[in-house]
């Protein structure tokens, strides 16, 4: 395939793009609640995992361009059933992560507006927006884009402002937490629970490679990914400092987190009250945002998986309009049993919310685990293949990046899974659990589907032969 394509999307627009789907609003308390040494994570993560992953995505995005992204080069690296497990984990993340988001949607509205809404009643609000963004999918492309697009800008107001009000703050009022060399630091001993969640953040870079074509050049997919990764990870840690400067640590709630933000950055007088409703309203907002996005693209990636026969085929159903119906609808279903299935398991909105959110991101991470080897692997057996952008270094700087790159990406699965760093003797098992069942069965269903699809892989080489 031609690296020059015939769309309209160039360097500015592909980084845009990214920054969409990358940057997101409801883990930022997440990583705040680190401390002050989360500052510090954010500058190890940026220069040892994030830059290679830039790197080896637009080596990859612009060697083997395509609609399929990560799914078409796992496929190219490896065989057609590894193409199977990555499609459907990539999918399905989308259904299990809608829960988290919406139960931090939940508990911010009732923050805002109704302070004793018990826990049930945030689980109503949590299944009627799941709903409501798969009927924006099945509707139509465009309403869902404009969707996006109002998210999008939103989240740079909504974080952007988190942090000059916390500078403001912090000049005025004095700061909430001691920031020097030493306490930007980073420590393990602090961050093991939420470092995952920085890890989280940072991943999705890759996604804008199944738009390639609507690329003006591909070639522009670097300078893009890097012009992407760049602000994201300033809008980051510029929030997060934010946060870090209005509220102490100990304050800081995962979910209710950011509405406490406004109200110690504006105060409770009318205008300040004011600032805190709008604010609180727009943060929601980048929250359908995020999830309509996501919906969307998944959503396509598997309809066309399962046209090919490689998810069930409810999966591939399309509306007159083009709308990947049968998967938006699937993903909807999932998210709602899984909202009242991990209901019954949390103590409080926190850990409901934390509670799925990790459970969601080993699933969304599980692809990751496949991507790097697959570069690896192309770089050494296709290595013939042009490559508009090379990763600069020899065989051994590519081995050291793809080995860094998993292993990070290992060890946020284990965390989510094991916050307390593997100590089992000390292992909360009310929280590891549900996340570890949860896990395992959604490998077993993909193994699961995985059998279908090679059954039907066997069933139309017969057809071929007898004909």
């Amino acid at each position: 395939m031609s690296t020059e394509q015939k769309g309209k999307m160039g360097v500015a627009s592909i980084a845009l793009f990214t920054l969409c789907a990358v940057l997101v609003v409801d883990t930022l308390t997440a990583s705040a609640s680190i401390g002050v040494s989360a500052i510090g994570w954010w500058v190890v993560m940026l220069i040892f995992f994030v830059i290679p992953y830039g790197l080896i995505t637009s080596e990859l995005s612009t060697a083997y361009p395509g609609e399929g992204g990560i799914y078409d080069w796992v496929k190219s690296a490896f065989d057609f059933k590894w193409a199977v497990r990555t499609t459907w984990f990539y999918w399905i993340n989308v259904g299990l992560w809608m829960p988290a988001v919406y139960i931090m949607f939940a508990g911010m509205f009732a923050e805002l507006f109704m302070p004793d809404l018990s826990l049930w009643g945030q689980i109503a609000i949590c299944i009627a927006l799941t709903w409501l963004t798969v009927w924006i999918c099945n509707v139509s492309a465009d309403i869902g884009v404009w969707v996006t697009n109002v998210g999008a800008i939103l989240k740079i107001i909504v974080i952007g402002t988190v942090g000059v009000g916390g500078f403001i703050y912090g000049m005025k009022h004095g700061v909430a937490n001691e920031f020097s060399l030493q306490t930007m630091t980073p420590g393990v001993d602090s961050a093991v629970a939420f470092l995952p969640a920085i890890v989280f953040n940072l991943m999705g870079f890759e996604l804008v490679a199944t738009m390639t074509s609507e690329m003006k050049d591909v070639r522009d997919m670097p300078k893009a990914v890097f012009l992407s990764i760049g602000i994201t990870a300033f809008l980051y840690i510029f929030g997060t400092v934010g946060i870090l400067m209005a509220l102490p640590v100990k304050d800081i709630g995962l979910v209710a987190g950011l509405i406490d933000t406004f109200k110690t950055l504006f105060g409770g007088g009318a205008m300040g009250t004011a600032m805190v409703y709008v604010l609180g309203v727009c943060a929601l907002l980048t929250l359908i945002g995020n999830m309509v996005s996501w919906t969307m693209g998944a959503s396509r990636a598997a309809a066309e998986a399962a046209q090919e026969g490689e998810l069930p085929a409810a999966v591939a159903k399309v509306s007159e309009k083009g709308s990947p119906v049968g998967a938006n609808n699937i993903t909807g279903i999932v998210s709602t049993v899984v909202i009242i299935s991990y209901a019954f398991f949390a103590q409080g909105n926190d850990d409901l919310f934390w509670s799925v959110f990790a459970f969601s991101s080993c699933i969304f991470l599980l692809p990751y685990l496949f991507m790097f080897p697959a570069y690896l692997k192309l770089r050494v057996t296709d290595s013939r293949h042009e490559r508009p952008f090379k990763v600069p270094g020899g065989r051994g700087m590519q081995w050291l990046m793809s080995i860094v790159c998993f292993l990070v990406v290992f060890q946020a699965v284990i965390l989510f899974i094991f916050p307390e760093a593997l100590d089992l003797e000390v292992a909360d098992w009310n929280y590891t659990a549900p996340v570890l069942i949860g896990v395992i069965v959604t490998i077993v269903m993909g193994e699961w589907i995985l059998s279908g699809a090679l059954k039907r892989k066997q069933n139309e080489l017969k057809q071929q032969d007898t004909e």
